[in-house]
C-alpha cells in the first residue's frame, strides 16, 4: 500500500458524492423518498404488533389487503420519480390520490404520518421541474 492510497480514495469518494450529486440534482429525488417513506407506515402499521408490558396491541383491519396494495403503490411511484422523471405529473397525481385513498383504508393513512409524507412527496413530484442545461444549481 503505498502512501497515496488514501488521497485517492478520497478523491473517489468525492467524485462519487459529486456523481451522486448531479443524479440527484437531474430528477426529483427528495419527491420520490418522501413518497416512498409515505408508503412505509402504510403498509407496516396496520400488521404491527405493539406490545405494552403485558398487553399487546394488534392493528387489525379488515382493509389490510388495501392498505398493503396502497403502500406498494406509493413505493412504487416513489421509484418511478427516481428512475422516469419524465412521468413525475402523472407519478404525484396518482401518489395523492393514493394517500387520500389511505385514510379510510389503513388508519388514518397511516396515522397520519404515512399520509402526510406522501402527500408532500406528490406534492414536490407536480411542483419540480427540470433546471437549464448547465445551469450551476441543477
Amino acid at each position: 500500500m503505498s502512501v497515496d492510497s488514501p488521497r485517492r480514495n478520497v478523491h473517489y469518494l468525492k467524485g462519487l458524492w459529486l456523481h451522486f450529486g448531479d443524479w440527484r440534482g437531474s430528477r426529483p429525488f427528495w419527491a420520490g423518498l418522501l413518497t416512498m417513506l409515505g408508503g412505509v407506515p402504510i403498509v407496516y402499521l396496520p400488521y404491527a404488533d405493539l406490545a405494552i408490558g403485558q398487553l399487546t396491541v394488534q392493528m387489525a383491519t379488515t382493509a389490510g389487503s388495501g392498505s398493503l396494495v396502497i403502500g406498494v403503490l406509493l413505493v412504487t411511484l416513489g421509484l418511478t420519480m427516481w428512475f422516469q422523471p419524465i412521468v413525475r405529473v402523472f407519478a404525484g397525481v396518482a401518489a395523492i390520490v393514493l394517500a387520500l385513498l389511505s385514510i379510510p383504508m389503513s388508519n388514518l393513512g397511516g396515522f397520519l404520518v404515512g399520509l402526510l409524507l406522501a402527500l408532500l412527496g406528490a406534492a414536490l413530484s407536480i411542483a419540480w421541474a427540470p433546471g437549464e442545461p448547465g445551469h450551476p444549481s441543477t
